[in-house]
């Protein structure tokens, strides 16, 4: 807790990079400085940021601005209006992008999966998914973006950061394959929105650390058909669809929810299988701690191969080799 001399109330801040201030912006929320020991407001809520605020920042050295706390919502509604432009920005190093891109995405992701929702997903809720999908394809399409997103890439599992990170994996992937700009699209929007199902799961079994019984068992294997009974209303392909519903589909016949197998399983689908287990596998768990990529990757190699398509698996490997990690 600190003391704004501003609001003359004690008030909390939260510090962000400059470069998060977008030229021809209107901010709502109020930025502040840190000097001399106290806060300083630099542009008030409703003021347009500009190049000249940016560069004066710059010119001075500043590497932080801060936010108000209770202003936090209107900062990520900010960042989640203007991702599409400043992704396209390609004077921006990638690393800087890459920190935004996964703030606002987040954010949105944050929205959607812990707050309650009612039997479907809201259109308004979904439109927001949609358009972090949409703003950043392009984005995650360059060679370089997973390198630059993976100092971001949580390892403490939650089912939000999950999704963005399977979304994250799949991309990259499907990258490999000659797949269409719309094709993409829908596959990771299915990716986005793979494990949505879980938030009809109780939270005390999604997190039980000992075993499950047979019956929580079953209630976490049907999350898949949650998630499709949720996006009852929306505007899905049947790509995004079977992105949902399917993911727990193993090459051998023995997954869930329909048994199905080898080339019955659709390519993307195989695709989020991979991203998902090797991102479940990386991050750390209720009960399991997380384990290093090599150590995840081997034992999908060796203990799994009978479930997973090899090649998909190879191509993985391949591109967090390409950014370096592994």
């Amino acid at each position: 807790m600190v003391f704004d001399k501003q609001a003359d109330a004690p008030v909390s801040f939260f510090p962000v990079p400059p470069i998060m201030l977008f030229p021809n912006a209107l901010g709502t929320f109020s930025v502040h400085l840190w000097q001399g020991g106290d806060f300083v407001l630099y542009t008030k809520s409703g003021q347009r940021f500009t190049e000249a605020h940016r560069r004066r920042l710059h010119d001075n050295g500043v590497k932080e601005i801060f936010v108000k706390s209770n202003e936090k919502p209107l900062y990520e509604k900010y960042l989640e209006e203007n991702l599409g432009s400043i992704l396209q920005d390609e004077t921006l190093p990638a690393s800087q992008r890459s920190r935004i891109f996964y703030e606002a995405s987040e954010a949105v992701v944050r929205d959607i999966f812990v707050q309650k929702l009612p039997a479907t997903i809201p259109q308004a809720s979904f439109e927001r998914i949609r358009s972090i999908v949409s703003n950043s394809i392009e984005f995650l399409a360059d060679n370089g973006s997973l390198a630059a997103l993976a100092p971001f890439i949580s390892h403490d599992y939650k089912t939000y950061t999950h999704c963005m990170h399977v979304f994250i994996f799949t991309v990259a992937i499907l990258n490999t394959f000659s797949l269409g700009e719309q094709e993409l699209f829908e596959c990771g929007l299915g990716a986005m929105l793979h494990d949505v199902g879980k938030t009809r799961i109780p939270r005390s079994i999604l997190n039980k650390r000992g075993s499950l019984t047979a019956e929580e068992r079953q209630r976490i294997m049907s999350h898949p058909m949650h998630g499709i009974s949720m996006c009852t209303q929306l505007p899905l392909s049947q790509n995004t669809i079977n992105c949902i519903l399917f993911h727990h589909e193993k090459m051998d016949g023995s997954g869930y929810p329909a048994g199905l197998s080898g080339p019955d399983i659709p390519l993307p689908v195989r695709v989020i299988t991979i991203s998902d287990i090797y991102d479940a596998l990386t991050t750390a768990r209720p009960y399991a701690d997380a384990m290093p990529p090599y150590e995840a990757l081997t034992l999908m190699r060796h203990e799994m191969r009978e479930h997973l398509d090899m090649d998909v698996f190879k191509r993985l490997v391949a591109v967090l080799g390409g950014a370096e990690i592994i």
